[in-house]
Order: C-alpha cells, then sequence, then structure tokens
C-alpha cells in the first residue's frame, strides 16, 4: 500500500497567490482591516524566487487607534522606546515581546502603554 502511495509521487497543488488578491478580512478592537498579498520590498518584487505573502499595515509609518486613543500595533512589528517585557531588548525584539501588548485577531493588537495613547482632545 505504501509503495504503491509513492510510485504515484502526488504532491499537493501548490497555490500562488496574486499581488493585491484579498487574503481577509480582521475586525478587531473595533476597526476593520482588509489584508491583501503583496510585497514589503521592491525587490522582493523583481526577485523570481519570491511570491506574494500577506501584508499587515505599518502602523509605524500610518497609525490607526481605538477609539479610545490606543495605537495598534502587530505581533511582528519593532518595539519602541516604551518596550517592557520577559524578552531582552535586541533588533529581534517585537511588540509581541512587550508587557504593554494586548492581542486582539490574527496577529494584531493595541499598545497598552499609557505613553503611547493619543489624546482626544
Amino acid at each position: 500500500m505504501l509503495s504503491s502511495l509513492l510510485q504515484n509521487n502526488v504532491s499537493p497543488a501548490v497555490v500562488i497567490h496574486e499581488e493585491g488578491e484579498l487574503y481577509k478580512v480582521v475586525t478587531t478592537f473595533g476597526k476593520t482591516f482588509e489584508l491583501r498579498y503583496g510585497y514589503y520590498e521592491e525587490c522582493d518584487r523583481q526577485s523570481p524566487l519570491c511570491k506574494p505573502i500577506v501584508i499587515y499595515p505599518d502602523f509605524t509609518k500610518e497609525p490607526v487607534y481605538t477609539d479610545d486613543g490606543k495605537p495598534f500595533v502587530t505581533m511582528m512589528q519593532d518595539i519602541c522606546e516604551s518596550y517592557e517585557g520577559k524578552a531582552l531588548r535586541t533588533p529581534d525584539t517585537t511588540c509581541a515581546d512587550c508587557r504593554y501588548f494586548e492581542r486582539g485577531e490574527d496577529w494584531f493588537g493595541i499598545c497598552q502603554c499609557p505613553k503611547n495613547k493619543r489624546s482626544n482632545e
């Protein structure tokens, strides 16, 4: 039985997504985000070895806040100067390691640090 399966050499279909194709819509902490396939770097777009991946918003370049002024972050986002966490501060430390990170849906979260809260005035 096993040998017949191996002889068939059946491999699962590999799905390649197009740039701009919708991955999913995520609603968390009162905001909705569309996640689409794409590239983070232009060099990836030009490389025949790179395929589109899910792109998350860059909240450091374009901040988004909850209705009460807390900034959105992603789990893979680089830490800020207010970081406090279990992990040592290294170039690989992310917001997910911070004690102020409150996880939401998917890889989204909000920063609970009072220093990073936007005033609603």
